[in-house]
């Protein structure tokens, strides 16, 4: 990036500057005890003083320091709901093992992150107090309901614990009590309802759902890489273990993102092969992209950006305004927060100067809606 475009002229810059003052300033106030945010005010405010009062704050902050910005953002917070899933078992010992990861996570889910009960719905063999029968014809109701409840800033969690079957390889089914729901059906209910989807498929064989489901806003997560891998999969296990596990915050942030959840369950699935000497049957992928090809904790790719600023736990509580004009504000920040993430998912297919000039623009924009907030605080 030139100084010729990043410093149009000296007003622009000095407001820009001011922007980013107030931006953080903005999130001392909401988030005071974040030692991230002070890391981030120090930084700007060195950038400032080397440059010696220059107009071109963005360009001394740099494009590192600008991605930490911008994630750093308190967000506006939507909803959290969450259907746990564990259908047909197929014999005592499975029942016994499902029912085991799914108390263990609805546990994490009420306790730790403070699901209530109406937002937190459950599905499984058996009913009991809370817990609906997993059939067929309860997921489209209850999926139906969800479709009506939530909004574009709300997000939902779809978990599935249980056996898998292939169907042709492009399409793979999840065992149900009664007729089971292909990944195709599973798409087609969900596809309507609003906000942000987290959906993992723990079973063998999850992988066409990972095609099926991928799109943007999205984060999907499998077991496995391929349809053939229809084995009982060890990797519920672990991503359940997740969340109750610090070393599963990579970033020492506090909070386990589904990024770091992916991470963590998927070398312990490695390591639970290598310690039985035998080859690995399951291979877990995560896309948040939207291209529903996916990508391996261990390797490369593009996918992983959303998914590493994606909470199931509800976002740190921030003082609501009484000023409805002051949470359009606050509102205007996640909106722009998750423009940015999609921004940062898309970066290795475009070109570098179009991303640094889109990153520009909602770095300013971010600015401009933080002075905002900061006026009326």
């Amino acid at each position: 990036m030139t100084g010729k475009r990043l410093r149009p002229h000296r007003a622009e810059a000095e407001r820009t500057r001011g922007g980013v003052s107030d931006l953080c300033h903005s999130q001392k106030r909401l988030r005071p005890h974040r030692a991230a945010d002070v890391r981030i005010r120090g930084e700007v405010s060195a950038s400032a003083r080397a440059g010696g009062g220059a107009p071109a704050p963005l360009k001394k902050v740099g494009l590192a320091l600008l991605i930490t910005l911008l994630l750093a953002v308190p967000a506006f917070a939507g909803e959290r709901y969450a259907l746990v899933v564990t259908g047909a078992s197929g014999g005592e010992a499975f029942q016994q093992k499902y029912d085991r990861w799914r108390a263990t996570f609805l546990a994490t889910l009420r306790e730790r992150f403070g699901y209530k009960s109406d937002r937190l719905l459950i599905l499984a063999e058996r009913e009991s107090e809370g817990v609906q029968k997993a059939t067929r014809a309860n997921v489209q109701r209850l999926l139906g309901d969800l479709r009506r409840r939530l909004t574009k800033d709300d997000q939902l969690l779809v978990m599935l614990i249980g056996h898998g079957t292939s169907m042709d390889g492009e399409d793979a089914k999840f065992n149900l009590v009664g007729p089971d729901m292909s990944a195709t059906e599973w798409a087609d209910l969900l596809r309507p309802i609003p906000g942000r989807l987290v959906f993992v498929n723990t079973t063998g064989a999850s992988f066409p759902f990972l095609h099926k489901l991928a799109g943007r806003n999205r984060v999907v997560l499998t077991a496995t890489d391929s349809a053939a891998q229809q084995f009982e999969t060890v990797f519920p296990e672990y991503f359940v273990k997740a969340f109750g596990d610090a070393a599963a915050d990579l970033d020492k942030n506090g909070r386990v993102s589904m990024w770091e959840a992916f991470a963590y369950a998927s070398a312990a699935v490695r390591q639970w092969f290598e310690q039985k000497g035998q080859l690995p049957t399951e291979r877990p992928l995560l896309d948040d992209t939207g291209a529903g090809i996916g990508r391996e904790a261990g390797n490369p790719g593009t996918d992983g950006a959303v998914a590493g600023v994606t909470y199931l736990e509800p976002e740190p509580a921030a003082a609501l305004p009484g000023d409805t004009s002051l949470g359009a504000l606050q509102k205007r920040l996640a909106e722009l927060q998750t423009a940015f993430e999609e921004l940062k998912a898309k970066k290795a297919a475009m070109p570098p100067d179009q991303y640094e000039a889109e990153l520009e623009k909602l770095a300013l924009e971010i600015a401009r809606v933080a002075a905002q907030i900061r006026s009326k605080s």
